[in-house]
């Protein structure tokens, strides 16, 4: 059974049954489903299938394509001494094929370009001159390496230029979704408890199909992070050094980021991870930013040049800040924090990026989904470390909402300063940006506001279950 994805299911039909060849190109970050999606969508009925290996030779792939095709194939037992003859090879099989869409599955593609190999060009020639021209093709192609399919296959400049006639970016579970695998799995938990998990696991299917019935999300992310032989103990690591080659300055860019939850801009970060602000700088900023690992956004009221870079990969963030000084991992770790300062800190901000990855919910819980809006954040540049709003909602119909988001166990308390600190910050916004546009104050808070004097100030009250809605 596959969870979500219905509108990259409808596509892929779709292309099953078009009347023309089909190039399919799914990418998304590792972990996130794009294999289990592929092969649910077409139940397996390849007719051929092939997954790349992870750093290997083009000797050790071609012996791995050989392999592939004697399992599928078991008459087929002549050697290919090249990627062209490999795919001359494929082209004999699929001609034998008795099936109405020839289906051809190419798993971990990045992998397979390894250098001086031939490989794109062979896969160029094998669907410019013969696939294309047929009419019962469907080929699909998937990678982790989220640059790379994008770079080398779907921007093409050579002869795959404009030949993908579909791409399909499988993005992260949102909470609805994650809500949905785990009632898939007979697990019931509440949404406070999904969002504590959410804030650690991101929307990766795969972490969370790791989530054990019967246990408390404190008690899983114990399990998962802390334990001996935990799933995600190695996962930091390797999450990278799958999707990049000289992964550690990327990850020296992502270290950079988790130390400032607000965001830096490219100077900073450049400062930060020792790593020259020009062009390389920027690949690698585009390279975390297609894979999932960052966000770019532009400050309410500043230029493209003024642009914030933000880690919003969860994972990620726990790793580094609860994760990755640990030498002996304690197995009772983090039943042990639990409401200690560092967790209260860290919930705070985990939660904030919670509701920036669910903006669609948020909009249509005010009412405005089809309403132009603008996204950012803005933060005070008269003071140093001054008034700073993390999420800021420009409307089209003359309001402006200005958005606070708190984690609490249970209804939140709009205190006398906390009042005076929300007027000032308003004050502030409106005297430095100039807005002739009315502001609303907005709270998203996990269990709503308590009722009080100062509770009213609040123009909209939203709680978590907003999050959950479906778009």
């Amino acid at each position: 059974m596959v969870v979500g994805r219905s509108k990259e299911i409808a596509i892929m039909n779709e292309k099953l049954t078009s009347n023309k060849s089909e190039f399919i190109a799914l990418y998304g970050r590792r972990r996130v489903g794009k294999t289990y999606l592929v092969r649910n969508v077409f139940d397996k009925k390849f007719t051929f299938r092939l997954v790349g290996l992870a750093k290997a030779t083009l000797e050790e792939q071609l012996i791995n394509f050989d392999a592939a095709m004697k399992e599928q194939y078991p008459r087929s037992n002549k050697k290919v001494e090249s990627w062209i003859d490999a795919f001359q090879r494929l082209k004999q099989i699929v001609k034998k094929s008795k099936q109405k869409k020839k289906i051809i599955f190419i798993d971990e593609l990045p992998w397979f370009d390894t250098p001086n190999s031939g490989f794109i060009s062979a896969l160029e020639h094998f669907w410019n001159s013969w696939a294309s021209a047929r009419k019962d093709i469907l080929l699909v192609v998937c990678g982790s390496a989220a640059s790379w399919m994008i770079n080398v296959l779907i921007n093409n400049k050579g002869g795959l230029h404009n030949r993908i006639t579909q791409k399909i970016k499988i993005e992260p579970f949102t909470l609805e979704e994650c809500n949905e695998l785990l009632k898939v799995k007979r697990i019931t938990l509440d949404y406070y408890q999904l969002i504590q998990l959410y804030m650690v696991l991101g929307g990766v299917p795969f972490y969370w199909d790791a989530i054990k019935k019967g246990a408390s999300a404190t008690q899983s992310i114990n399990h998962l992070c802390f334990e001996p032989n935990g799933l995600l103990t190695t996962e930091f690591g390797n999450l990278f050094k799958s999707l990049f080659i000289k992964a550690e300055r990327h990850e020296a860019i992502v270290a950079a980021l988790a130390k400032k939850s607000k965001g830096l801009t490219r100077e900073e970060i450049s400062a930060d991870s020792k790593l020259t602000n020009g062009g390389g700088l920027t690949r690698l900023l585009n390279e975390l930013e297609e894979s999932g690992f960052i966000r770019r956004y532009i400050p309410f009221g500043k230029k493209e040049r003024n642009s914030l870079y933000q880690l919003c990969d969860f994972f990620s963030l726990f790793h580094l800040k609860f994760m990755k000084d640990q030498k002996m991992f304690d197995k009772n770790y983090w039943l042990k924090l639990i409401d200690s300062p560092k967790h209260r800190a860290w919930s705070g901000y985990a939660y904030e990026q919670v509701c920036l990855s669910h903006i669609g919910q948020i909009i249509n819980a005010l009412g405005i989904s089809g309403m132009e809006t603008q996204i950012s954040s803005w933060k005070s540049t008269k003071v140093k470390d001054g008034a700073q709003i993390d999420l800021v909602i420009d409307r089209r119909d003359g309001i402006i909402n200005l958005c606070e988001m708190k984690f609490s166990v249970g209804q939140f308390i709009v205190s006398k300063k906390y009042d005076l600190e929300l007027r000032n910050k308003m004050e502030a916004f409106k005297s430095e940006t100039q807005t002739k546009k009315a502001t609303f104050l907005t709270m998203i808070t996990t269990f709503g506001l308590q009722p009080n004097i100062y509770s009213g100030n609040i123009q909209n009250n939203l709680e978590m279950r907003i999050l959950f809605e479906p778009l």
